[in-house]
């Protein structure tokens, strides 16, 4: 019986090693503690920027605000389906003025919102130069309320850079301040920490003007844009109202019209004359 121990115990498997052991006592860091840490180091930034850096996020804040709320009302507004208001025009010159006014009264992009109240009323025998008044004028309305909340977005762009520049030579002056107080004894930390103290207002102003004003130009170019489909697609309209209505007069008449004034939206309606014999 002692001599089969030895044997058993040879014939007992290993037990498992690990090349990497773990740690005892290993703790997962979760998204909070994240969140915790950059909220710390905001705030560590806030103490040393001062006043100056408050400022500039409270503006940023705002800034985002706006910029998320211009967000939605222009895809509310489908400000990018440009497709909508050309095809209305083209349908209408086709003679479908049925689908052309259900094409642009079923979208919410203001340039066919203002063809389709051209269109109808057209269709209820308005004069031209009613519609035109009437078209230009909505026209107004909705480019404006899409410019709404634009001027405080030019604003904090324009302000964010020089207000983190104020921050910036406060900070110089409370930095060669203190220089000045340790006399012969000078720390060369003093300067640096001063320094680089002062330029963090700098960059947190340009952190907060460079998105805002790109969101900015992006808002004002899709504006531009509208505006333009508005033009382009009430020449087109008109420009195709007209040429049904010269192809409709009798022979004995000539329409009195340059070819360069045929776009024009400056003339209510053609100027017609009678033929003189002979002609």
């Amino acid at each position: 019986m002692a001599e089969e121990t030895p044997q058993l115990t040879a014939n007992a498997p290993a037990a498992p090693t690990s090349l990497t052991p773990e740690p005892a006592s290993a703790v997962p860091v979760t998204p909070a503690d994240h969140a915790l840490a950059a909220l710390t180091q905001a705030l560590e930034l806030v103490e040393i920027g001062g006043p100056v850096v408050v400022i500039l996020g409270l503006m940023s804040v705002f800034a985002l605000s706006v910029i998320l709320a211009k967000l939605v009302q222009f895809a509310a507004a489908a400000t990018g389906n440009r497709r909508a208001a050309r095809r209305a025009v083209d349908l209408y010159r086709q003679g479908r003025t049925g689908e052309a006014f259900e094409t642009a009264r079923t979208s919410r992009n203001p340039a066919a919102q203002v063809l389709a109240l051209a269109m109808e009323d057209q269709a209820r025998g308005i004069p031209e130069a009613k519609i035109r008044e009437e078209c230009y004028a909505e026209a107004q309305i909705r480019v404006e309320a899409l410019r709404g909340w634009m001027r405080p977005l030019e604003v904090i762009g324009t302000l964010a850079p020089l207000l983190g520049l104020f921050g910036t030579v406060l900070g110089m002056i409370a930095a060669f301040s203190a220089l000045e107080q340790a006399g012969s004894q000078v720390d060369p930390a003093i300067l640096s920490g001063g320094i680089w103290e002062a330029l963090l207002t700098t960059a947190v102003g340009l952190a907060v003007a460079v998105p805002t004003i790109t969101a900015a130009n992006w808002f004002e170019r899709r504006i531009e844009r509208v505006e333009h489909e508005i033009d382009t697609g009430l020449a087109r309209l008109f420009a195709a109202e007209w040429s049904a209505a010269e192809a409709e007069l009798p022979p004995a008449f000539a329409a009195d019209r340059a070819p360069a004034d045929r776009g024009s939206l400056d003339d209510a309606a053609p100027r017609l004359r009678p033929a003189a014999i002979g002609e």
